[in-house]
Parts: C-alpha cells; sequence; structure tokens
C-alpha cells in the first residue's frame, strides 16, 4: 500500500503516520516527490486496512499496490528515476551511449578504444575486468589488473566506466573502481549479489536474464531497491529462444512494458542481443524508435583479435556511424 500525504503535510505529520506503521509490524519507506511526499508500506504479508491511516493527520489517500514489486512499481513512485554518473545523466528525456569493450585486455587495447568512442560521442566507457563465461577455459578477464585500467582510462579520458561483478566476495573491489556496477544475465537472481547491491553507493545497471519475465526482472530490482538503493538502470539484452540466427531474440516490447510498469531507467544492449555484428546497427536503431534510455554497444579496434565476443563488437567506424544515426532519430522524436 502507498499512502499519499497531503501537500501541506508537515515533517511532523509524515513523521507520526511513519511510526503508525511501524506500530503494525510493518516497514514504512518515505518517498518524496515532486509536490508531495508518499510512504510505501512493505513487509506486509496481506492487505493492509487502509481504515488505520486514513484519518491520520497529512493523509491525503491509501492506494493498494498491485504488484508484487513496490518500490520499483510507478504506483510507488509516478517520477521518473534519473541517475546521474559524472557528466551523464541516464533517464527520461536522454538518450545515454555506452560503448567499450566486452573484455579489458591490455592498457593499450582499452585505451585505443576509449579515446575511439569518447571522439564519436559515448558518454561512459564499458569493458570486463571478471568475466563470467560458458567455458571454464574461456578467458576469464584480468581480475583487479582490469579494474586499475579501467581507473587509467576514466582519468585519461574523464569518461565514467561501467563493468560487471561476478559475486560478493569481489564486491568491495569492483566498487572501488567502478562509477557504475554491473550485474550480469547470469547474476540476476543470485540474491547475495543483489542483497550487497542493495547496500552499494554506486549506480547498479541490472542486466535482465536469459529465460527471465518481466516479473522476474523486476523483482530482482526490487531487492535492490530494498536495501536501501535507488540507483538502478534496467538493461534488456536478448532472451534465449529456439532461433539461431542470432544469439538471442531482442525484446524490444519490454520497453514500453517497463515504462509503463517502473520509474527506473531501461537500456538496451544491442551487442549481447545480436552475437553478430550486421545487426548491431539496426537494433540500435529499433531500441531507440521503442524509446530505450539508452544503449550498451560493444567497440573494439581490432575484433579479430579480441578474446571475447569479437564477432559482436563493431569496428570503431561503424560505431560512429551508429551514434549518428541513432542521435537524429532522437532528435527527430523529441522534436529536437
Amino acid at each position: 500500500m502507498l499512502i499519499v500525504m497531503d501537500q501541506k503535510a508537515t515533517p511532523e505529520e509524515v513523521n507520526k503516520v511513519v511510526a503508525a506503521i511501524e506500530s503494525k509490524g510493518y516497514t514504512a519507506r518515505p518517498i518524496p516527490g515532486g509536490e508531495r511526499v508518499a510512504i510505501g508500506i512493505l513487509n506486509n504479508e496481506g492487505p493492509v486496512d487502509a481504515s488505520l491511516f486514513l484519518g491520520l493527520r497529512g493523509v491525503k489517500d491509501a492506494i493498494p499496490v498491485t504488484r508484487p514489486y513496490k518500490l520499483a512499481n510507478r504506483e510507488f513512485k509516478p517520477e521518473n528515476t534519473i541517475v546521474y554518473v559524472g557528466d551523464a545523466r541516464i533517464g527520461e528525456g536522454n538518450l545515454t551511449i555506452i560503448a567499450g569493450p566486452c573484455a579489458i585486455e591490455s592498457e593499450s587495447q582499452a585505451l585505443t578504444i576509449a579515446t575511439h568512442v569518447q571522439k564519436a560521442g559515448a558518454h561512459l566507457f564499458r569493458g570486463g575486468a571478471f568475466k563470467p563465461r560458458t567455458s571454464p577455459y574461456s578467458f576469464q578477464g584480468l581480475g583487479e589488473e582490469g579494474l586499475k585500467i579501467l581507473k587509467k582510462v576514466r582519468d585519461e579520458t574523464g569518461l565514467p566506466v561501467v563493468t560487471e561483478v561476478m559475486d560478493p566476495i569481489n564486491f568491495d573491489l569492483v566498487e572501488a573502481y567502478a562509477d557504475i556496477v554491473q550485474i550480469g544475465t547470469r547474476n540476476m537472481q543470485n540474491f547475495s549479489l543483489l542483497k550487497r547491491a542493495g547496500r552499494s553507493k554506486r549506480p547498479i545497471l541490472l542486466k535482465r536474464g536469459m529465460a527471465a519475465t518481466i516479473d522476474e526482472w523486476l523483482m530482482a530490482a526490487e531487492y535492490i531497491l530494498e536495501g536501501g538503493n535507488s540507483q538502478v538502470i534496467l538493461c534488456e539484452r536478448g532472451v534465449r529462444t529456439f532461433v539461431n540466427h542470432s544469439r538471442n531474440t531482442l525484446d524490444l516490447s519490454a520497453v514500453p512494458v517497463i515504462r509503463k510498469e517502473s520509474h527506473l531507467p531501461i537500456i538496451i544492449d544491442p551487442s549481447h542481443a545480436a552475437g553478430k555484428r550486421d545487426q548491431v546497427l539496426p537494433l540500435s536503431r529499433a531500441a531507440v524508435a521503442v524509446e530505450a534510455h539508452g544503449l550498451m554497444v560493444e567497440v573494439h579496434h581490432a575484433p579479430e583479435e579480441a578474446m571475447s565476443d569479437g564477432a559482436q563488437s563493431l569496428y570503431p567506424e561503424q560505431f560512429e556511424d551508429l551514434c549518428i544515426q541513432v542521435r537524429s532519430m532522437f532528435d527527430v522524436l523529441h522534436n529536437r
């Protein structure tokens, strides 16, 4: 349930409503809004009796929440969440472009690619230091050495960096270097990792599991939000289907559904959806057409030599074309 306070409600009245909620054994979560404060009721096992709170001073309304995800629900927070990272603004009214290699292979590789993508107009740099791979014999990433290289990229280019964390043990280490911590598709329902992400001060980029429903994805986000971290970015990266013409099937319908159901920003990863370089540009255009808030694209200056996912990585000149095209589309859609 969501308790909506009157516009003129005082802080003292809000505190009294919070106390009343907690006296019933529930958890109260105040949610400041543009015009008024709302208070979410969490940890209730069944329906909440609205009459317990409607008579309290300063209370305007009590609204039942119809979804199992509460903090991620637009009913709880009608205003769109905007995530600020450096000069980047991820959310409504913006098209944020994140680009870089699948894996950090060396300092020279990372800096070369970062220079290219920054020049083309990327807002953030991505690169994996820890790599969850299907085969135990595949390149697993450089670990802390890769994180140090990401720091150097940020120091030399000014681009904030995004990198993946694989388990709670390494979370502190990744958090110390990353500007955005990514939780990958294979870890979307790693609940220990989600709980640790909820205690983080860094924004979390949460990828959709390869066989996850929208509800399951938003419930994973709920774990992070419930832990106190309100900076969550959702990333659709394709789901596993029966097809073999692409690596996965990009679920573009997820974007309008998420925008209706949740206040969280949603971006698209066309590279992992496609698995093939020639599909990345058209899928990126489609992502902008359905009003995704951004893209995360893999770029490599020598993809034929890449240690991970070279076949889906764009050449720098292809990434430049992508940036030009998607920005033009975004400007037309937003009358700029």
